[in-house]
Order: C-alpha cells, then sequence, then structure tokens
C-alpha cells in the first residue's frame, strides 16, 4: 500500500497531490498550517485523506506531526516536500528580512522535514521522498533573488541526498514545476508563459513518482527553454534575459 506524506497541502499543487493520489487509490496524510483548507481536503478526498496540521519551519513540532501520522495510518512510503512560498525581492531595495523568511520556509522547511522522515526511510531501507523545487532554480532570476536562492538550494540538496541515500534503498527525486495557477501565482502581475493547473501539474507528478528518474519537470517546452539559458554564457544570458523583462 502507499501512503503519501505530503507537506503544503492545503491549497496549490499540494492539494491537487493529496487529491489526484487519493483518487489513485493511496493513503494521504496531509500536512499544512491552514486547518481551515486541510479540513476542506478532507470532506474532498473520499475517506482517503487525513489531516496532520503542522508548521514546516518548527522541526520539533514536524517531528511530532510525523510521529502522529505513522501512528494512524501506518509508515510513510512516499513523502512530498511540497510546502513553501514566493514574494519578489528587488536587488535595489534589498531587504534581508525577506530573504530569511524564504530561505526559513522553502530551505529550512525542508531540511525540518527530512530530519522528520529520513531516519524511519534509512531504518527501513526503504522509501521515497521528493522535494518541490523549481524551474526557478536553474538560473537567477530578476526580481526573484530569494526565491531563486532558496530553491536553487533545495535542487542542489536533493542531488546530494541521491547520491547518498541510494545504497540504502531510499530513493530521492526532485520536483521542477514551471508557473502552476495556484494562490502565490494569481498575485503576479507579469506574463506566466505555459501556464499549468494544478490537476496537471498533479498528474504528472505523480506519474514521475511512479517512475525511476529523478527530475519530475514540466511543462516540457518551458523546461527545455529555460534549459538552453542555463547552457548561455553570463554575457549573452544578462543580456537577454534584461531585454525579455525590462530589467
Amino acid at each position: 500500500m502507499t501512503h503519501l506524506w505530503i507537506t503544503g497541502a492545503s491549497q496549490g499543487i499540494g492539494r491537487a497531490v493529496a487529491l489526484a493520489a487519493a483518487q489513485r487509490g493511496w493513503t494521504v496524510s496531509a500536512t499544512a498550517r491552514g486547518e481551515e483548507g486541510l479540513t476542506a481536503l478532507v470532506l474532498a478526498g473520499a475517506g482517503r485523506i487525513s489531516a496532520f496540521p503542522g508548521d514546516i519551519t518548527d522541526r520539533a513540532g514536524l517531528a511530532a506531526v510525523v510521529d502522529a501520522v505513522e501512528a494512524a495510518n501506518g509508515p510513510i512510503t512516499v513523502a512530498v516536500l511540497n510546502a513553501g512560498t514566493h514574494q519578489p525581492t528587488d536587488g535595489a531595495a534589498f531587504d534581508p528580512s525577506v530573504y530569511d523568511r524564504l530561505i526559513a520556509v522553502n530551505l529550512g522547511g525542508a531540511i525540518n522535514s527530512l530530519a522528520a522522515i529520513l531516519p524511519r526511510f534509512t531504518a527501513r531501507k526503504s522509501g521515497r521522498v521528493a522535494l518541490v523545487s523549481s524551474v526557478a532554480a536553474y538560473r537567477g532570476l530578476p526580481k526573484a533573488g530569494a526565491y531563486c536562492a532558496s530553491k536553487a538550494a533545495v535542487t542542489a540538496l536533493a542531488e546530494s541526498l541521491r547520491l547518498d541515500l541510494a545504497a540504502v534503498g531510499v530513493r530521492v527525486q526532485v520536483i521542477h514545476p514551471g508557473f502552476v495557477r495556484t494562490p502565490l501565482t494569481d498575485k503576479n502581475t507579469f506574463p506566466m508563459p505555459f501556464l499549468v493547473e494544478p490537476e496537471a501539474a498533479a498528474a504528472r507528478i505523480l506519474t514521475g513518482l511512479e517512475g525511476n528518474g529523478f527530475e519530475i519537470a514540466f511543462p516540457r517546452r518551458f523546461v527545455f527553454l529555460l534549459k538552453l539559458l542555463r547552457l548561455l554564457p553570463y554575457r549573452l544570458y544578462f543580456a537577454l534575459v534584461a531585454r525579455q523583462t525590462g530589467v
């Protein structure tokens, strides 16, 4: 039986993944800070979703959440560390508090989640953990210094863990979504190319979780273009991005 534990489950990608997994017959344990959103998720989950409220920035509290999850629903077999946040940043008006917050949530939250789940996986010599990063991890983008830095760190963390944990039977994956329609992206005032609906994103993620590849990235055309940009020398990259974004 597949037992999924997913963080950031009350809205956006996390909610869509939880519902899609439940529809596939998985047992889903959902964690988020928003108890109202979790309650709505449980009601929509046809009896296969259980709510376990928690804050990923609280390491001890999150460990207690995982204790409760496994006591109620049995051993977790798949963990999707999805919780994260975004806030635009402008280097010309540098605010370190924004960087502190995004790094604490996006990177620190992933570390706290790993601290709660990895000892169980390594002891059982089995398990799959997927860290949700972003295509923004590929290269630095304007007005997104804190977000890009935090997500690039998540990607590097996943790469290292993939190498470290393969020998003990734990599979590590990274998820690189492009623009997905969520409450966070709804706040964006700029064009979002190849925008994906959360249900389509969830389908791609679950298909990836059932496979053996390391990276789950979508939409394909957008990912292809961004990976081409990653190959450009800095002089060309900076000139092209500045021209396209007007910075």
